[in-house]
């Protein structure tokens, strides 16, 4: 029956000539959500649209967990709700007795506890007598000024009597006089009135009597210029200063004049004429370039530099010249030779262990004049090297080229 009725569905639609239609399910129109989500996807806004919903989505499921909760807490009764069984009306009190836990003691603190400092800062005080100091090795001027809080010229002013203004006469076992400030410690000598001797020092009289560590009573000295103080008293002079003792060579030994340094030993030579004339620039006069001892300091009177070099090591002219000074010097030196450059600058080696220049020779720059050595007053083998003219000694780095 099937067949013949499908049989005739297919000669009506090929009768009339047109393709017969099958009719299918019934299908929905899209809703306006739909429709609007679909316009924004086709604008390009899927991703835009599928984060907002995701972090709605979160922030609703957080306002519901906070609801939840708040509800359940609601209806939990707290620790401290009463039964709802217990009768009404007030109750005894139980006292439950508090026993501590065996073996524990509870301390009574009374007031706010403070932990205890191992290290404790003791303020330093100012000095207000002279004090002695012993001189380990390797001290120096510098060092042992910095120790007492004073300036290194205070050390050669405290202490001239045994050290004579010479930082290389510095030597362990020595006793030292440290002053308790800054300033000169001299004796008074009398001969001439005591505010003469006090400006002198660069200060007025009554620095000097006022200072308690001089011990002097102003009632007994009348004027203090021509102050009544016992001669043979030693004084400290709070601020003073003074010139240094020239312990060295003096200025202006040249080839016309090396008798002016007869003063300082029997390596003083004779007059010369002619001879080598310096160039006027300088080389080191050592194989080393660097410092190995005392550098140039006006504060200490050191007016040299000491340029490091084992004992025999070359030591070179640093200009040409004329030697105007070649031997033995009593001041410290030990060996010790001077050139004359003939341009108004001499230059010295001092502590030399062997001489190979003598009185009258002329140099060229550059050329051996002796050897490195520790005579003299030496902490150890190095040369001391001075430039000067004939009214300074000059700091030799400024006129060195570089190490």
């Amino acid at each position: 029956m099937m067949t013949a009725m499908q049989n005739n569905f297919n000669e009506e639609s090929a009768g009339n000539g047109k393709q017969a239609e099958i009719p299918s399910s019934t299908t929905r129109e899209p809703g306006v959500i739909t429709r609007w989500v679909n316009s924004l996807v086709q604008m390009g806004l899927g991703e835009s649209l599928l984060q907002i919903g995701t972090n709605l989505f979160s922030i609703a499921a957080i306002l519901l967990v906070i609801f939840l909760a708040q509800a359940y807490y609601r209806r939990t009764p707290g620790p401290l709700t009463g039964n709802r069984n217990q009768a009404s009306g007030s109750a005894p009190t139980v006292e439950a007795p508090v026993n501590p836990m065996p073996g524990l003691s509870i301390p009574v603190i009374d007031g706010i506890s403070r932990a205890a400092q191992i290290h404790t800062n003791v303020p330093s005080r100012p000095r207000k007598e002279i004090s002695t100091y012993t001189v380990q090795d390797g001290d120096t001027v510098f060092g042992i000024a910095e120790k007492f809080g004073l300036e290194p010229q205070t050390i050669l002013w405290g202490n001239y009597n045994t050290l004579l203004d010479d930082p290389h006469s510095l030597k362990p076992g020595q006793e030292l006089t440290i002053l308790p400030v800054d300033g000169v410690y001299w004796e008074w000598l009398g001969g001439i009135s005591f505010g003469e001797w006090a400006k002198f020092y660069g200060v007025e009289a009554a620095d000097i009597i006022e200072y308690p560590a001089n011990k002097i009573d102003p009632n007994t000295v009348g004027d203090y210029n021509n102050a009544n103080i016992k001669a043979g008293t030693w004084l400290i002079i709070p601020g003073g200063q003074r010139e240094f003792v020239n312990w060295s060579a003096p200025l202006g030994v040249t080839r016309e004049n090396p008798a002016s340094a007869r003063v300082l030993g029997a390596g003083a030579c004779d007059p010369v004429s002619g001879g080598a004339v310096g160039y006027g620039t300088y080389v080191y006069p050592t194989n080393k370039h660097y410092l190995s001892g005392f550098d140039y300091s006006e504060k200490t009177n050191h007016r040299g530099i000491d340029l490091a070099g084992s004992e025999g090591e070359g030591v070179y002219a640093a200009d040409a010249g004329v030697v105007v000074y070649s031997g033995w010097n009593d001041y410290g030196y030990g060996n010790m030779i001077i050139i004359d450059h003939g341009n108004g600058f001499q230059s010295l080696y001092a502590h030399l262990s062997a001489l190979y220049r003598g009185c009258g020779q002329s140099v060229g720059q550059g050329e051996g004049i002796g050897a490195v050595g520790t005579t003299g007053r030496s902490s150890g083998a190095h040369l001391h090297f001075e430039l000067m003219t004939s009214t300074w000694k000059v700091n030799p780095w400024d006129y060195l080229p570089p190490p």
